[in-house]
């Protein structure tokens, strides 16, 4: 990318790659739509799996990129210590950091962690009435009546994390005018606040691309392997 493009929106550097942001936007999709079709009643619940499953593949492909991705993805770039986060908090947000804050990094770990574990814990879980995921065959009726209760609880977790997130986000753009929506459209935040040499240059699509692929495949074979079972009503 020439430094030409690297400013290609006025006084802006590239800090999001592109598999962050359409993992990002893709989430949202398929929490809300996993939410939806399960109130949505039992009709739905096959559209309530696949919503399931878009979950789960991003979630883990999101916490891999945090380890192989590009600069302001990787774990080792944002998140710091209690000192750090503190440290933040003192200064009320006068501070700006490139990529997630120090508080801000906390609040991703959580989601991407109940985000997964909510993934997994539904391809076990039952409703004990006529709905179960693609594994319950593997475990017992109670066994999966256990993992159905953490499924639960952990979706009241995950929904009360979301909405201090949406409320953080809305904080940062009106108090602060810090419009972080539109740096997670866009990649891009102002150059003011991404020193020279701390944009990135490339997304790596097609590592991203190829992370995505095997967990797909590696759900899908899990799928289809698993013994069939039916819920037992008593």
């Amino acid at each position: 990318m020439s430094a030409g493009r690297t400013d290609a929106a006025e006084g802006s550097r590239l800090v999001w790659d592109l598999p962050v942001r359409v993992a990002h936007w893709a989430l949202v999709v398929g929490v809300a739509g996993a939410w939806a079709t399960h109130y949505a009643g039992a009709a739905w619940f096959a559209w309530h799996r696949r919503c399931g499953y878009l979950v789960l593949v991003l979630a883990l492909f999101r916490i891999l990129w945090g380890f192989v991705g590009t600069r302001h993805a990787r774990f080792a770039n944002f998140v710091r210590g209690p000192r750090r986060v503190l440290g933040y908090l003192r200064a009320q947000g006068t501070t700006v950091s490139v990529g997630h804050n120090p508080l801000g990094a906390l609040s991703v770990v959580a989601l991407l962690a109940l985000l997964a574990a909510q993934g997994l814990t539904g391809l076990f879980a039952n409703d004990e009435i006529a709905s179960a995921g693609p594994l319950f065959g593997w475990i017992s009726q109670v066994q999966s009546n256990r993992v159905a209760a953490v499924h639960h609880a952990n979706a009241i977790g995950l929904a009360i994390l979301i909405g201090l997130h949406v409320a953080a986000v809305l904080w940062y753009g009106f108090a602060w005018r810090r419009p972080l929506v539109k740096a997670m459209v866009t990649g891009r935040r102002p150059a003011g606040h991404v020193p020279p040499g701390e944009e990135i240059r490339s997304s790596r699509n097609l590592l991203a691309a190829a992370i995505v692929v095997v967990l797909a495949i590696v759900l899908a074979l899990a799928i289809s392997a698993a013994p069939e079972a039916s819920i037992s009503l008593y």
